[in-house]
């Protein structure tokens, strides 16, 4: 995961696209980022401005293809609604760490489970990986009952490990390893 891709990818599920994030995508990734629960489990800047959307799309997702780490807009295919974001960003040989967001229409619609289990068959296909980890804030129930249905193992918890703006939080860490969740190992 750590070699730079030659472009990036772009992956469909029955009703999804997976993109990576372009210009166009900024007025949606600005209104999404409204949303109080993205704010509250996610590193996005708070309050989110429209110029945090374009720095995400020029200089964190873009040049991030080239640094071996993927990050897509979630699409919904029969509207072309921007549903969520997905990220496998490179942590080490053979390893990477999944991260993703859900705009709140998209909450409950079993939406954002397709695209990890997506990401997860394309890393450990595509990639080679031998684990992709998963971390949330403990108390994100959200993303603690989509890790484990998507078939993450929760590990444990580690303490004061994630910082958001400024303070430091306990996180739950969890792993998926090829083959696991009938997933091409």
């Amino acid at each position: 995961m750590n070699e730079p891709f030659p472009a990036p990818v772009t992956l469909e599920t029955d009703r999804l696209t997976l993109r990576p994030p372009t210009a166009e995508d900024v007025d949606a990734l600005t209104a999404a980022c409204q949303d109080p629960e993205i704010q509250r489990w996610t590193v996005v800047p708070s309050p989110y401005r429209r110029a945090d959307a374009e720095f995400f799309v020029e200089k964190l997702a873009a040049p991030g293809w080239a640094q071996g780490s993927a990050t897509w807009c979630v699409v919904e295919r029969t509207t072309g609604e921007l549903v969520g974001t997905q990220a496998l960003s490179h942590r080490g040989p053979g390893r990477a760490e999944i991260g993703y967001w859900a705009t709140a229409g998209a909450r409950g619609r079993g939406l954002t489970l397709e695209a990890v289990r997506e990401v997860c068959r394309w890393g450990f296909a595509e990639r080679g990986l031998r684990r992709i980890d998963w971390t949330a804030y403990v108390g994100n129930e959200p993303s603690h009952r989509l890790a484990v249905k998507a078939g993450f193992t929760v590990e444990g918890v580690l303490r004061s490990w994630a910082e958001q703006r400024g303070v430091f939080h306990d996180v739950w860490m969890g792993s998926l390893l090829a083959g696991e969740a009938g997933l091409p190992g």
